[in-house]
């Protein structure tokens, strides 16, 4: 089967869960009033992408509770395919709490995820036909920190792809909140290697794998040790950094306001893909660019983008109102 014969254009499996913001400059002990949005690393991607027209499917498990059923419809409302997605009679639906503080003081998250219902992932039951029935495999290094399951899981999933021949990119996404350094090393490098595409900030990069140095440095051994197609690295406020399969190129960050800053690797993320199932690498790049800035600009995990919306932000349409 080759890939346009492919029934999705991407797959993806992981945690979705409810985020709980508190107004900026609020603390949350102090907070009388919040909002709640739906957030997760894969779901993020896949909403940006099913938005875009892309055909994607999100796999994972969700209590049949309104809590469940309140992702659902966030994911199914922009387009997401959820027909893989395994619904439980018991559990919960893992949250985190957002504190949006202004600079310099850091955003704060609390996470209460612990025994959620995608945490307990069992890697002998997951829609491997289903998930591997697609151009691109997406997964995250924030899955295989949940539990042992959730790891087992993660590596079955890329055993498979490897196997069959399927395409994944894999975006480090390092939490230090779920797991050391150390612990992250050992378990992300050999799931990682030999990915279409590598997402990696330059931090993560220093953190995780002790790559050091200049971006162009860091590109090259990160090309040593991993053996990708393509890499995509961030570098904070300059924009990112990347290898092509044949040079190192550089696409710098649209200047923007910031509302909102989680979110902005997974939409940055989206946008590369999206160029990458056009078979042109080098717009993904700006498309990265134009949806990480949206994402900066927007309440909440998830970005609301149409195909003609995103030509708009590549090409620096005027900020005055459309009327």
């Amino acid at each position: 089967m080759g890939a346009d014969d492919a029934r999705y254009d991407l797959t993806t499996l992981g945690e979705t869960m409810l985020r709980i913001s508190v107004a900026p400059g609020i603390a949350l002990e102090q907070a009388e009033a919040a909002a709640l949005h739906v957030g997760g690393a894969e779901s993020n991607v896949a909403c940006a992408l099913a938005q875009l027209g892309r055909r994607v499917a999100w796999a994972s498990r969700l209590p049949d509770l309104p809590t469940g059923r309140r992702v659902a419809n966030a994911l199914r409302q922009r387009g997401v395919d959820l027909s893989h997605v395994e619904w439980c009679r018991e559990g919960r639906v893992g949250t985190y709490y957002v504190e949006l503080r202004l600079k310099p003081t850091p955003v704060r998250v609390t996470y209460d995820r612990a025994g959620s219902c995608a945490a307990c992932m069992d890697p002998d039951h997951l829609p491997l036909a289903a998930l591997l029935d697609t151009r691109l495999l997406h997964l995250t290094g924030i899955t295989p920190a949940l539990s042992a399951g959730c790891r087992a899981a993660v590596a079955r999933v890329v055993a498979a792809a490897r196997e069959r021949g399927t395409p994944f990119s894999f975006d480090v996404n390092y939490r230090g909140k779920l797991w050391t350094p150390d612990a992250a090393q050992r378990v992300l490098e050999p799931l990682a290697r030999g990915a279409e595409l590598l997402f990696i900030g330059q931090s993560d990069a220093q953190t995780v794998f002790g790559i050091d140095g200049d971006p162009e440095w860091v590109i090259a051994e990160l090309r040593e040790r991993f053996q990708p197609r393509q890499i995509v690295m961030s570098v904070g406020e300059a924009g990112m950094v990347a290898w092509d399969g044949t040079e190192t190129v550089s696409q710098p960050a649209q200047p923007t306001a910031v509302l909102d800053r989680v979110g902005a690797g997974d939409a940055l993320a989206a946008g590369v893909i999206h160029g990458w199932l056009e078979g042109d690498f080098r717009a993904g790049l700006a498309y990265g660019q134009a949806l990480a800035a949206l994402a900066l600009r927007t309440r909440g995990d998830i970005v609301t983008i149409t195909p003609d919306e995103l030509a708009g932000l590549v090409a620096g349409e005027s900020s005055r109102p459309q009327r």
